[in-house]
Formats: structure tokens, C-alpha cells, sequence
């Protein structure tokens, strides 16, 4: 995106300036302008007073506009894969899928505004109330403050601010300093198809522009989506306020000895490698019944080494670059750790710049980082099991849970194990990674704060308003 389109972007108030680079070779792609504390603190009256207007947007309005900006989406598509191509790094085959499924995620919303609007309350159901009949609305909240990673640039925002326009609230938006091309493009999208300026305000900024957007009583919920260090000091630091948040996973795969295993070998290679592995709900630890270890995990290294790596414009690369040099770096250094501590690597783990070749281990002792922690990389663990209670124990042996998978031919061991998983999600027969943006999205133990998928999130956005008439 040239400059001269970012000058005339939503973005507020000229700080210190932010250069936005090609992930891939470093390039510059924009120079922003970033706020300060002080012009954050007008941004955000100014966006509060907004509120009233947002919440008296009729509903067929809201959805007009969902649709309009899905549809401006659609035409411009091939335009804002390319972007996410060069600012987040992913392949033009995963950014031409993420920008499909923000389509989707906007189209959801637009279908929220018309469809989720309350319900009757059955007044006669208790003794003394006869006499009374009434209803709930759901009423927006107000102000909501989006903070927004960098691994799905798009789709992540348009979760954030779909439901948010559906439920008639304003939003202050402050995505990733590493790729606000693209969230900006989405709300000049939302612009063009009729969306009123003040109804969503594009901040840059540090932390210190963070912590006063999120500390401050104007704002009537935070929605983040993020690391678990910058999880912790917005719960520390929001004050008394609705709070929805999703910081990540470390997700198990358990493959039985009775599963198609060509089938799971073809999913577990997409899910754990998606994306360059930055992808909370990827495949990060897989668990093979032993009779059919050897044969999953020759499979699993020939499909792995034949994944071809690089430019992620490409049209045949299938692992693009990491967000960046250092964390391609902090990944080798946990393979390297995994290994010097006993563990087998079988292929990949090398790097070039900010490209690292998709990596699988094996014995990774439970004390490693690359066990424990949430590697977000393109690094598998995969290791046998004997039993299936075994596999459920090395399954929830993370503080982190938010999708797992299960493949198995046999219905009742399948929905067994997934009852014993302790997880938000349990794909069966397929890998941990799959998502449907109608779908409840969300971890079950340590970050698992609310939910989102569009219905979800929106939910999750407007609060009930009760009316009850006396005849």
C-alpha cells in the first residue's frame, strides 16, 4: 500500500513515527504515524461519545454495512492477500484463505444484527407473576477497546470488529505494530460501505498507549487476542471492566492405532505447520498409539521434508517466514535446547533470516520449553503412547488448552477421549487446527477468558435489557 493511501487512513495523531517492513526481505512498506498518552486520552472521548450514535444505528443499517464492506472485501481480495503476503508473512495460498474467511466473519456479523436481538421472558412461569409480560433486548455496551495479533492480521480484526458494529458499539482499535497495514485497510473497507468515522478509531503506539486505552473507565470492555505476558497486565491493570481473552495454546493431537493414518499423517502436517506454526491452535504435540508410531512418523518427516520453503509470494512455497528474525531465532534455540537435552531432530530446524524449515522432534523430555510452552513455530513434538488413558494424561499436560484433535475410527473411543480432554475444542479426525468462525472459539484452563466466534463474541458485546410490563 503506497504511503499516500496510510496518510489518508483512520490512524490518529502524530507521535513518533512506525516503519512497517516486509516480512519475507525486510523491505519497508509504510511509514505511520503513532499516538501519544495524551492524544490517545482525546481519542478515546471522542470515541466514547461516539457510543450513543453507534447504539442508535438501526439494525438494518449495521447489517448493510457488515455486508457492504464483506462484499468491497470480496472484489479487492487478490489486493489484500498481498498485503498480508508482504506484511505478516503468510503465503498468497493461506492469505488468499484468510481474507476468504474474514468475508465470512463480516457476512456472520451482518446476519447477528438481524437474528440475535433478544428474547420474551415467561413472567407467568413463577407464582405472583401472571400479571406480567415483557422481554429482553441485547444493548450494546458502548466503547470496546480490540487488541489484535499479528498471525491473522485480517480475520482477527474483522472478529473484533464485526461483532462489535452487529452489537451497535464504538471500538478503539490497536492492532499489531507489526501489521497494521491490513487493519487499516479493513476499517477504510468498513469506511467506504458507509460506516461513520468516529464509530471506529485506529490507534499506533507503545505500551504506554496499551496501558491507558486499556485502564481507562471510558472503555466498557477489552477484547484481546494475544500473548500471555500481555494478557496478564491488562487483567492487572483494566479495572473494573468486561474483559474476553484468548492467549493461546499448546495443542495435542492424539492419533489411535485404528485412524486412517494416511488421512491423519496429510492433516497433522497441514495443522502443525499452517501459517509457519504462528497459529494458537496448530498442532504442536502429537500423540501416536505405538503400533502404529513408525509408520505415522515416517510418514509425517517424508511429508515435512518435502514442504517446500521461501518466498511466501510464491505460489508453490508452502512455509513462508516468521513474523520475524528474533522469533525464528527463539524457536531454533528451544530446538536446541530439546535436543541438547536428549531429544531426536528428525528434519528441519534450520534457519535462513527469518525462515525456519519446519521442524519435527522426537524424546522431548517434559521438562523442555518446547513441551510446555506454547512454541508457536513451525516445530512438531510427536511421541508414542500405549494407552489411551496415557494419551489423555500427556494430552492435558499443559496449562494451556485451547483446541485438541483425535483420530480414531472408533465413535465411542472418540467422543470418550474428547469428554477427557480438557480443552475448548476437540476436533475428531482431524487435526487441532480447524476453526469455523460460527463457532465458539476459546481455551478451557489457564487464559481462558470468554468466547469468540461471531454469535459468541457478540454475546459477549452487548449485555441483556430487561422490560417487564404490569397489567
Amino acid at each position: 500500500m503506497p504511503e499516500t493511501a496510510i496518510a489518508e487512513s483512520p490512524v490518529k495523531a502524530v507521535a513518533e513515527h512506525l516503519v512497517v517492513r516486509n516480512k519475507f526481505d525486510g523491505g519497508p512498506l509504510a511509514t505511520l504515524p503513532q499516538c501519544t498518552e495524551a492524544e490517545v486520552r482525546v481519542e478515546l472521548i471522542r470515541a466514547a461519545a461516539s457510543a450513543p450514535a453507534a447504539a442508535a444505528m438501526p439494525r438494518h443499517e449495521r447489517g448493510r454495512i457488515l455486508d457492504s464492506a464483506a462484499e468491497l472485501l470480496q472484489q479487492r481480495s487478490q489486493e489484500v492477500a498481498e498485503l498480508i503476503v508482504a506484511e505478516a508473512g503468510k503465503t498468497i495460498k493461506q492469505a488468499r484463505k484468510e481474507v476468504s474467511r474474514a468475508v465470512n466473519t463480516l457476512k456472520l456479523s451482518a446476519a447477528e444484527t438481524r437474528r440475535n436481538v433478544g428474547e420474551v421472558v415467561p413472567f407467568d412461569s413463577f407464582a405472583g407473576s401472571e400479571n406480567r409480560q415483557g422481554w429482553f433486548t441485547r444493548e450494546p455496551l458502548g466503547l470496546i477497546a480490540a487488541i489484535t495479533p499479528y498471525n491473522d492480521a485480517l480475520n482477527l480484526v474483522a472478529h473484533k470488529l464485526g461483532p462489535a458494529i452487529a452489537g451497535g458499539n464504538t471500538v478503539i482499535l490497536k492492532p499489531s505494530q507489526l501489521t497494521p497495514l491490513t487493519a487499516i485497510l479493513l476499517v477504510d473497507l468498513l469506511r467506504e460501505a458507509g460506516l461513520p468515522s468516529d464509530f471506529v478509531t485506529v490507534v499506533l503506539g507503545d505500551r504506554t498507549v496499551a496501558q491507558t486505552i486499556i485502564s481507562s473507565k471510558l472503555v466498557r470492555m477489552v477484547s484481546f487476542t494475544g500473548g500471555f505476558a500481555t494478557g496478564r497486565a491488562i487483567a492487572a491493570n483494566a479495572g473494573i471492566k468486561r474483559l474476553s481473552m484468548e492467549l493461546g495454546g499448546n495443542a495435542p493431537v492424539i492419533v489411535f492405532d485404528d485412524a486412517d493414518i494416511p488421512a491423519a499423517v496429510e492433516a497433522s502436517v497441514s495443522g502443525s505447520f499452517w501459517a509457519a506454526g504462528q497459529n494458537c491452535i496448530g498442532a504442536q504435540r502429537i500423540l501416536v498409539q505405538r503400533p502404529v508410531f513408525e509408520t505415522f512418523l515416517e510418514a509425517f518427516v517424508t511429508q515435512t521434508a518435502a514442504l517446500k520453503t521461501g518466498d511466501p509470494r510464491n505460489e508453490h512455497t508452502d512455509v513462508g517466514p516468521m513474523i520475524s528474525h528474533d522469533s525464528a531465532a527463539e524457536a531454533k534455540r528451544k530446538i536446541d535446547e530439546a535436543v541438547a537435552a536428549g531429544a531426536k531432530l528428525l528434519t528441519g530446524g534450520t534457519l535462513d533470516g527469518p525462515v525456519l524449515t519446519p521442524a519435527v522432534l522426537t524424546g522431548v523430555p517434559r521438562t523442555c520449553e518446547a513441551w510446555s510452552e506454547e512454541l508457536f513455530a513451525p516445530v512438531v513434538l510427536i511421541e508414542p503412547f500405549d494407552t489411551a488413558e496415557e494419551a489423555i494424561e500427556l494430552a492435558n499436560d499443559s496449562e494451556y488448552a485451547l483446541q485438541a484433535g483425535v483420530f480414531t475410527k472408533d465413535l465411542n473411543r472418540a467422543l470418550q477421549t474428547a469428554k477427557a480432554i480438557d480443552a475448548g475444542g476437540v476436533m475428531i479426525n482431524d487435526s487441532s487446527d480447524y476453526r469455523h468462525d460460527a463457532m465458539p472459539f476459546g481455551g478451557s484452563k489457564y487464559g481462558s477468558m470468554g468466547r469468540e466466534g461471531v454469535h459468541f463474541a457478540y454475546e459477549e458485546m452487548t449485555q441483556p435489557k430487561v422490560i417487564a410490563i404490569a397489567s
